[in-house]
């Protein structure tokens, strides 16, 4: 662990020192359906330096993405899949520790995203080597409306104000929309009573959302519900395709993948003019 921790330190400095000269890590993950080649994000250092620890070490290589699920992800990284039998259970392997979760509201899970699974724990820290890459889908522009919405306070407060007696005809009426099985038009009922909600309750449950968010959530898609509960730390920013044409293999009930679909995981330094121009990626602008 300790031998762990000085490692990712002096990786951590080696990424602040390549970013303060202009280059960047690309990573390379070659498939049997095709390459994905990704960049990490410098506002996730801890998640950045252990991914590009691993992958030097060759750690990923010939491991599996042993759980796919169309429109959705899919997910690697296991060390138990590397010698897995046929039917065999996967996703509790890893390097024994995990890392702190790094959060960022500019940090998304748009198609393309590469993020960090972890075990159900209340920190949210990932696990070490484990990650998955999201397909998910467009959303609708109604769908997208419910990106301004926190979710979770709304789930807490609903409650409590469906149970007051004088709101006893608006509970009937979502739970007929809810019951019909009309999604859209139990969506539409509920997000028209967010203002008479918060006033009645006192909770604030609405955001400011990016636009460039709402954008890529409908436009090449994503699966937003897992924002703020899962580390984004990086983005697909070639080889998209590949994505979906591995999401969309036959599996079995554990969402494996009948046919093994293995990873062999690379690292290059190149300046970030240079991964611009061979994949079109543009980094953001620096504040000085």
């Amino acid at each position: 662990m300790l031998r762990h921790l000085i490692f990712l330190i002096l990786v951590v400095s080696t990424i602040t020192r390549i970013y303060s000269q202009k280059k960047d890590f690309v990573i390379t993950i070659k498939t049997n359906y095709g390459e994905m080649v990704a960049i990490l994000y410098d506002e996730t250092q801890k998640h950045k330096a252990n991914f590009i620890k691993l992958s030097k070490e060759h750690y990923f290589d010939s491991l599996l993405f042993h759980r796919v699920i169309s429109d959705f992800m899919i997910q690697g990284g296991d060390p138990n899949s590397k010698k897995a039998k046929p039917g065999e259970n996967l996703g509790n392997g890893g390097p024994g520790y995990t890392i702190d979760a790094e959060f960022n509201p500019k940090l998304f899970h748009k198609k393309g995203a590469l993020a960090a699974a972890r075990t159900n724990n209340p920190e949210k820290a990932s696990s070490g080597s484990q990650f998955y890459i999201v397909q998910g889908k467009k959303l609708s522009n109604s769908e997208a409306n419910e990106l301004n919405v926190d979710q979770s306070k709304l789930r807490q407060i609903l409650q409590q104000f469906l149970n007051k007696p004088e709101n006893g005809v608006i509970r009937d009426s979502l739970s007929n929309l809810y019951t019909l099985g009309s999604k859209d038009a139990f969506n539409q009922k509920l997000f028209s009573l967010i203002p008479r909600i918060e006033k009645d309750t006192g909770t604030k449950v609405t955001k400011d959302v990016p636009p460039e968010m709402v954008k890529a959530y409908t436009t090449i898609g994503g699966v937003p519900h897992l924002d703020g509960e899962y580390t984004v730390f990086g983005e697909i920013i070639k080889g998209l395709d590949v994505i979906d044409k591995i999401a969309n293999l036959k599996k079995d009930a554990s969402d494996r993948p009948l046919e093994d679909v293995r990873m062999f995981v690379s690292v290059k330094e190149l300046t970030k003019k240079k991964i611009t121009k061979l994949y079109g990626y543009h980094y953001p602008e620096v504040k000085k």
